[in-house]
């Protein structure tokens, strides 16, 4: 599939179908859920429509997933990538370690790899047009109003009003269903600010015209491109320490290692509850300076001054029965049982990071760079691009943000105005009907 055959304007309905396997797994137990709900309990209906709308993806997402496996990719860049997929590190240890084998955020189009960059980044790269995923080639996708995902999540917040109006009517005083309204109420004022901020984000991403490199000015642009290495460098990040946990040349980065702790509780009647859950017992963040190059010419960006930072789903992660020592195994033990009186039963590693040759998409604020600077780099200021740097400042109307992935990418992956808002609201506005009907 090429690029140039698709709409990217969606339009108002579309049926959108799983890409991955495990979606489809959820997708198919959300059919058998709903049939099965239609004729026993229309709860387990809920349940199976619920299922059905969160493993549907967005009515862009599948189709770019299409052109991104098909898109040639430079072999200098695929040397630099991680290899993909999961692998057993250490049976006996329990030691395990997995890279997603589809990444969202990635490229859709082909990129240059580093065998065709200047030495000096700044400069345009080739003959000086934009990068072929830039959306002056592109465009600005739209998804289709209505979706998959719409239909099921609407059907899904129908039912749930109707069943909590159903269950308190029915109700025997001593039952006592009067609290249901409210949790729909609850759950949907909660779902409605979320999807409020998310919605002023895809509209600042969609509405605001995105600017080329070699003409950017001093202002608050939106700029998409790749992710090239400054003066600075580049970091090798060695996770929590350990030699075997190590990603190279990244621009910036965020790991968590985390445990995983079973407590054994008894209830007031004797009974024993087993719970499991994760919690962070380490972090650490940090970043360089680098280069985004658009095809048109670089601009310095410095990362670790935005607040906003989506660098996508983590790019690798390592699980293990034990901790890297005997000690730190331990001490680990030690502090499990005395603080949340439960044990350890795994260990997990997580990390994140923008690296060189990512595709990355920013909104910030263009400022003068210093004179100290540009001497230290040896820049004449012939380039209006090296005179400016992009910093993560809020202006009035805009929000700071760095994203991996171009703007084709993280447009593709969301979801119509009407889904993102609209949906939470009708949960809203049906939860606080159903507890005026019951007062």
């Amino acid at each position: 599939m090429n690029i140039s055959d698709l709409d990217l304007n969606r339009g108002f309905f579309q049926i959108t179908l799983p890409y991955r396997w495990q979606f489809w797994i959820g997708w198919v137990i959300g059919i058998i859920l709903i049939l099965a709900g239609i004729v026993t309990n229309p709860a387990i209906s809920l349940v199976g429509l619920l299922f059905v709308g969160l493993c549907s993806p967005g009515s862009l997402e599948a189709d770019l997933h299409k052109v991104r496996q098909a898109a040639p990719k430079p072999e200098d860049l695929e040397k630099e990538a991680l290899e993909k997929g999961f692998s057993i590190d250490s049976w006996w240890m329990g030691r395990t370690s997995y890279t997603p084998t589809t990444d969202p955020s990635d490229w859709i189009l082909p990129a240059p790899g580093p065998a065709t960059w200047n030495e000096n980044q700044y400069v345009p790269h080739g003959d000086g047009t934009p990068l072929p995923e830039h959306p002056v080639n592109v465009g600005t996708p739209r998804p289709a109003t209505i979706s998959t995902y719409g239909i099921m999540m609407l059907l899904f917040v129908l039912g749930l009003c109707i069943g909590a109006w159903y269950a308190v009517e029915n109700s025997t005083p001593e039952e006592d269903l009067t609290f249901l309204p409210y949790v729909a109420l609850g759950v949907g004022a909660l779902w409605s600010i979320i999807g409020y901020f998310r919605y002023k984000m895809q509209r600042q991403m969609a509405d605001t015209p995105t600017s080329l490199v070699r003409s950017v000015a001093v202002g608050n642009p939106e700029l998409v491109g790749q992710v090239r290495p400054s003066r600075s460098g580049v970091l090798r990040v060695v996770v929590d320490g350990h030699p075997n946990r190590i990603i190279p040349n990244c621009v910036n980065f965020h790991w968590s290692y985390e445990v995983k702790i079973r407590e054994t509780t008894t209830d007031s009647e004797g009974k024993k509850q087993t719970r499991e859950y994760w919690r962070t017992i380490r972090e650490d963040s940090g970043g360089l300076p680098f280069i985004l190059n658009d095809g048109t010419g670089g601009i310095l960006v410095k990362p670790t001054t935005f607040k906003r930072t989506d660098m996508g789903q983590y790019l690798k992660r390592w699980e293990s029965n034990h901790a890297d020592s005997l000690k730190k195994e331990l001490g680990m033990e030690f502090a499990a049982r005395l603080f949340t009186g439960g044990n350890v039963v795994k260990h997990r590693w997580t990390v994140y990071a923008l690296r060189i040759g990512n595709p990355v998409y920013l909104i910030g604020t263009t400022k003068s760079r210093p004179q100290e600077d540009l001497q230290n780099e040896g820049l004449d200021g012939t380039l209006q691009n090296t005179l400016l740097e992009v910093v993560g400042e809020d202006a009035p109307g805009v929000k700071a943000t760095l994203q991996r992935g171009t703007e084709l990418a993280n447009l593709g992956r969301m979801r119509s105005s009407f889904e993102v808002m609209m949906i939470p609201l009708c949960l809203t506005l049906g939860g606080l009907v159903v507890t005026l009907i019951n007062l």
